[in-house]
């Protein structure tokens, strides 16, 4: 059976808007200063969409919050990766990465608010976190032995101080989304880059 266009538009591409209109919509609920109730049917609100159409594009409300979490890491990662990849002094280097997370964070709060706050209160999500911050964490301790050679710190410390400096970095920006830090991004970005130049090594 052929599916026609509609208006001019194919059903794919009719498909892939709706799915991108659900991640924006679960992006408003999960990551809202003050949000409510997670569900499927807050979702297909927000976006004005049926749980038919939830459906053709994911298998449950935890799916989509996956999903969602997981490309926010994604554009996290790979934002600090490339100003790390820049020439510079090891410190530069370390502030520009830092500053690429904030920055994203800062541009739009409801992500981190997602990825960090909210998603503790979602057990599928709560998890998922855990192996989100293990991954900078093993991220960390790679880009630091590059960083600084035979100044890095050997195993079992270098971990150690990469799973401080993860975790601590993570709690900041957390308090900081939640209002219960008041500080401005570039205040956030100099605590940590000198939490992070403190004990990265020796």
């Amino acid at each position: 059976m052929t599916v026609r266009p509609y208006r001019g538009v194919s059903a794919d591409a009719r498909r892939a808007v709706r799915r991108t209109a659900l991640l924006d919509a679960a992006l408003d609920v999960l990551g809202a200063d003050e949000p409510g109730p997670v569900t499927m049917t807050a979702i297909c609100e927000r976006a004005g969409l049926t749980e038919r159409y939830f459906y053709e594009s994911f298998k449950d409300r935890d799916a989509l919050l996956l999903e969602l979490v997981d490309t926010i890491a994604v554009e996290v990662m790979d934002a600090s990766l490339a100003a790390l990849e820049r020439d510079g002094t090891p410190e530069e280097r370390a502030r520009r990465s830092i500053a690429a997370l904030v920055d994203i964070l800062s541009e739009d709060p409801r992500k981190g608010r997602a990825a960090l706050v909210a998603s503790l209160t979602v057990p599928a999500l709560r998890a998922r976190r855990q192996e989100l911050l293990a991954g900078f964490e093993r991220l960390v301790t790679d880009r630091t032995r590059e960083l600084y050679g035979e100044r890095a710190w050997s195993a079992p410390d270098d971990r150690i101080e990469s799973l401080l400096f993860v975790g601590g970095l993570a709690e900041l920006l957390s308090a900081w989304l939640s209002g219960t830090v008041p500080a401005t991004p570039e205040e956030v970005v100099d605590a940590a880059t000198r939490h992070y130049l403190a004990t990265a090594h020796r």
